[in-house]
């Protein structure tokens, strides 16, 4: 299952679904209702439950939380890929199931009071709850449920590969709704399509403020309605967005809501500098700071406002514990330089994580040797058991170093192992069908040079990048780096239209559809995409289905490992860095629940402002 992230890292996941040998909650049939969904076993509250186990009940109301992100933004529609959607439409739109940060697996009824759906599981079918309604006061209905899953397949790529084994949804009584799937035993559909983002069809096909017909399939600044707990209250365009608590919000006392949306008001200001972006924490114009930089963790708080404790810091690994970590550099595989294997790995070699980790990181980071870094479903040693046999039924489409090597990356750190690296690049650029002449890398028949460009969208990863660069100038490529907006790196990167670029991808603890999206061959000329390597491979789809239809939890970890192994083989990126902690600093003004949730921090739902009420 996919993860959501917000544009500043890992500040909230989607719901996460996990499967295990019991299935206990898929064991019921099309009659039994009930309130949530877990793939482990049983879920952990009952029907009925009053609150999330973290929440304070009793947090005040009020009080502003004001939060910056980086980008800029063009659009308030929340169903387009295309544009830059602004951050935090998520606080307007409820969804049928809200996923619990105390569970790996669970979600429950929202929208939705309850959810059913066959021992096959060939649909799901959920029935909405009546108090349910928009800011206007009109229903939701399941019309606007199944006028929302369609758009969002209709208008977004990624929506449409994700949901791909959705083939309808239909009204089938007053407040149900029912999707049907085109494939049986896909465990995680139920649970993916309470994801979908319910939209008002009677907003969307009404008029605007102007008389004009309004248009889901364009971008917007009109403050869209929804059914959420908050309100679009200003916004200015590529600049700042503004929400507001709604006091008629329908959800406010429903359980999944105890406790949470405290804020009286929401606001984020966009930077395209994240330097300044920081600055404009340290000043107090900000309350919430999540820190991707090493350097500046360790160097970059020695100022009155942590020394007096008007800023706490906190290193907190609670959303890792069910996450897995891939960050890496990727070079596109339709590209022909980049089409053969031993040039990707050649690159890998000009990498000196060591290096950089001592002079640029502080020694904070790991290097990343898995497309599942950090979970228990990253590969390690030589592939055995249910893992082996699944191999060997693509044994002779996979590279035979799956079966007798543990991936391992180039160690570096000192000139001596830096030499040795630098010549395995060369022999490997050389088998490739390169040759150095002089001091450049050249194609042996044409005499082209190696040269390529590193697309980034942030000053911070371009340094970390530029110290790679001078690397590959040392085995005679010539590799340059364009910063650019985020809105061009947002088009370049969903038309394919770079070189290289750097991406991270966040698993949940139940992998599923989404990652034929990543790394499917069927993604590969698919505009909107994740499949940012160009991967097309039949052994890599072979292990999605694998993936997609565990049967149980042993099976599917089993087919996690051997993908995880299949995508390393193939040297499809250039593995960056990883921590397992979050790293964040908050003015006092922020209050947080007494103790955080095992898979999350609840933020901003749970936490409050030491303001309200005053």
């Amino acid at each position: 299952m996919a993860l959501a992230m917000l544009k500043s890292g890992l500040f909230a996941l989607a719901a996460a679904s996990l499967m295990t040998a019991s299935m206990g909650a898929f064991a019921q049939n099309s009659d039994n209702w009930r309130s949530g969904i877990s793939t482990v076993g049983e879920l952990k509250h009952p029907n009925g439950f009053a609150r999330f186990d973290f929440v304070n009940p009793d947090a005040p109301k009020g009080g502003t939380l004001r939060l910056s992100t980086a980008g800029t933004f063009d659009t308030v529609n929340p169903v387009l890929a295309k544009g830059e959607a602004a951050t935090g439409l998520g606080l307007v739109f409820d969804t049928l199931m809200k996923s619990s940060e105390e569970e790996l697996s669970s979600s429950y009824g929202l929208l939705a009071e309850a959810v059913s759906f066959p021992d096959d599981i060939s649909k799901v079918t959920y029935r909405l709850r009546k108090e349910a309604k928009w800011a206007d006061g009109q229903p939701v209905t399941p019309e606007d449920v199944v006028f929302s899953f369609e758009k969002a397949k209709d208008l977004n790529p990624q929506q449409a590969t994700y949901y791909a084994s959705v083939i309808k949804a239909e009204k089938t009584g007053d407040r149900e709704v029912t999707f049907t799937f085109d494939e049986k035993n896909n465990k995680e559909l139920p649970q993916i399509v309470g994801q979908v983002q319910v939209v008002p069809k009677h907003w969307w096909e009404g008029n605007g403020p102007d008389g004009k017909p309004r248009d889901i399939s364009r971008g917007t600044l009109e403050p869209v309605m929804g059914s959420g707990p908050y309100k679009i209250a200003s916004v200015a365009p590529g600049s700042t967005i503004t929400y507001e608590l709604r006091d008629d919000y329908w959800g406010k006392d429903v359980n999944v809501n105890v406790g949470q949306n405290n804020f009286k008001t929401i606001s984020y200001t966009f930077y395209t500098d994240r330097d300044v972006e920081f600055q404009a924490f340290k000043a107090g114009n900000t309350d919430f700071w999540q820190e991707n930089s090493a350097g500046r963790w360790a160097t970059g708080y020695d100022f009155p406002a942590v020394k007096d404790g008007r800023i706490k810091r906190e290193e907190l690994p609670n959303i890792y514990r069910s996450v897995g970590i891939m960050q890496a550099l990727v070079p596109n595989a339709r590209r022909d330089k980049f089409k053969d294997p031993k040039v990707r790995l050649a690159l890998n070699y000009a990498f000196d994580f060591e290096e950089m980790n001592r002079t640029l990181f502080y020694n904070q980071y790991q290097r990343i040797n898995s497309y599942f870094m950090g979970s228990d479903l990253a590969s390690s040693g030589l592939p055995q058991g249910k893992e082996l046999e699944i191999l060997n039924e693509i044994k002779d489409q996979v590279p035979a170093d799956v079966f007798t090597k543990e991936y391992k990356n180039p160690v570096g750190g000192d000139p001596a192992k830096q030499r040795d690296n630098f010549r395995e690049a060369v022999k490997l650029m050389k088998e490739a069908g390169y040759e150095l002449r002089g001091n450049r890398m050249v194609n042996a028949s044409s005499g082209q040079p190696f040269e390529f460009e590193i697309l980034v969208d942030s000053a911070a990863m371009e340094r970390v990048v530029v110290t790679y660069t001078n690397n590959l100038r040392k085995i005679g490529i010539n590799a340059t780096v364009r910063l650019v907006d985020t809105s061009q790196y947002t088009n370049r990167t969903r038309s394919f239209d770079y070189d290289m670029i750097v991406n991270l991808w966040a698993q949940s603890a139940n992998p599923g559809n989404e990652q034929a999206d990543y790394w499917g061959s069927k993604a590969v000329d698919r505009q909107g995409s994740k499949n940012f390597a160009g991967i097309n491979n039949p052994a890599v789809d072979a292990l999605v289905r694998k993936v997609i239809f565990a049967g149980n939890r042993d099976d599917q970890v089993a087919a996690v490992k051997a993908l995880d192994r299949v995508l390393l083989a193939g040297n499809y990126v250039i593995p960056q860095f990883y921590r397992g902690e979050m790293t964040l600093a908050y003015w006092n003004v922020l209050v947080q629940p007494q103790s955080l949730p095992r898979y999350g921090i609840g933020f901003p739902n749970a936490w409050w402002s030491t303001s309200a009420g005053k």
